[in-house]
């Protein structure tokens, strides 16, 4: 096996982190021929001349220090690193998505449609025409790859499984792929990190929006999307404050509402676009949060056929519990999806990710919630 895999060229998205690192260490331990790339898929002040906007949303770019930590690791692990360019990709194919589906009250995962359109998609082809054999990323996910299929598994480490943002990749796409670290827990990533001295070893994991990084959420949409300040109100219709802007909150959204008094602290609970307001309640287990039906969308299939009988396990956002659901395909090829025991916060336009056990099946974009035949105002 060893002696094969020499004969085969992979190139790690390598992206200044640890995870992308310790990939590079586990394909060269199998045998691979590795190099790197970069990916630059963020141009604050092109994206600002576009949008007619002053240069200030970014200072320092903190794509360049991850740059520079990506050329350090390279030269720590003695591989050669590309940079490439997906600017304008990222921009056309995920960001006017996200800006989209914000303007109309949703709450996209612009992660998912990443991995779909640029790691996946821009940097798999550029990969294959360069004359790699496959693509790899530090992603907790497993692939297998045995008997003429392909399937994919949760990670290993079910704290860092990432599975829910790969949701929307093709078999085709994933019959190129790699995970190497998808079969460790994060403290043994990090721990071969430190065996090979690599400086980035103690390097805190990235959050935030993929390649947009750590913002001051509200703010960051504020100079892409208008304000549109509203009324705070009750299921009641008791007005209890003022929003900045429904499409800046989020079902079951605590943090941020600008609202106190005595009680048990309020929640986003629902919107009413018609009206611009943002529907609130007191508790976290207000019953206005749980729905046990939903309709999904734009669906992403790699499992075998669907089969309405049986039991899958679905998760409706990411670190999200497992529910158990079953699936009626409705006439025009969504999902009707029923969650008898109830879920909290099931969100129009995050994603509802399938599994039968540890593997994925597929996932869609929840459209319409329900509790039983009455529609949340989600």
């Amino acid at each position: 096996m060893e002696k094969e895999n020499k004969k085969k060229k992979v190139v790690v998205g390598l992206s200044g982190g640890v995870d992308s690192a310790v990939s590079v260490i586990m394909l060269q331990k199998q045998g691979y021929e590795v190099e790197g790339m970069f990916m630059r898929n963020w141009d604050s002040s092109l994206n600002n001349d576009i949008l007619g906007n002053p240069h200030t949303l970014d200072s320092v770019c903190p794509q360049e220090v991850d740059y520079m930590d990506a050329l350090k690791t390279a030269e720590e692990l003695n591989i050669k690193l590309h940079r490439v360019d997906f600017v304008d990709e990222y921009w056309q194919r995920v960001f006017s998505y996200f800006l989209d589906e914000y303007n109309h009250n949703r709450t996209p995962n612009p992660d998912i449609l990443c991995n779909k359109e640029i790691k996946f998609k821009a940097f798999l082809e550029k990969a294959m025409e360069m004359g790699f054999d496959y693509i790899a990323m530090g992603h907790y996910a497993r692939i297998d790859h045995s008997n003429g299929d392909v399937k994919m598994l949760r990670g290993v480490d079910s704290n860092k499984d990432q599975t829910y943002f790969l949701c929307q990749l093709t078999k085709k796409q994933l019959e190129k792929a790699l995970f190497p670290v998808g079969g460790l827990e994060k403290k043994d990533v990090r721990r071969i990190a430190k065996e090979y001295n690599l400086t980035i070893a103690n390097k805190k994991d990235s959050t935030g929006v993929c390649f947009i990084g750590e913002r001051n959420f509200k703010e960051f949409l504020k100079n892409y999307l208008p304000a549109k300040p509203g009324k705070i109100e009750t299921l009641n219709g008791e007005i209890v404050g003022e929003h900045d802007g429904i499409m800046y909150y989020t079902i079951g959204q605590r943090k941020g509402l600008g609202l106190g008094g005595a009680g048990d602290a309020w929640f986003v609970v629902g919107k009413d676009p018609e009206r611009n307001v943002l529907l609130v309640g007191r508790g976290s287990e207000q019953e206005y949060l749980y729905s046990n039906r939903a309709i999904v969308r734009n669906i992403n299939w790699i499992g075998p056929k669907v089969d309405e009988s049986k039991t899958y396990l679905a998760k409706f956002r990411y670190r999200g519990v497992d529910n158990e659901v079953k699936i009626h395909i409705l006439e025009n090829g969504d999902f009707e999806v029923f969650y008898p025991n109830k879920a909290k916060a099931v969100t129009p336009g995050q994603a509802a990710v399938f599994y039968d056990g540890e593997y994925l099946m597929g996932g869609g974009t929840i459209d319409e919630v329900y509790m039983d035949t009455e529609k949340r105002r989600y």
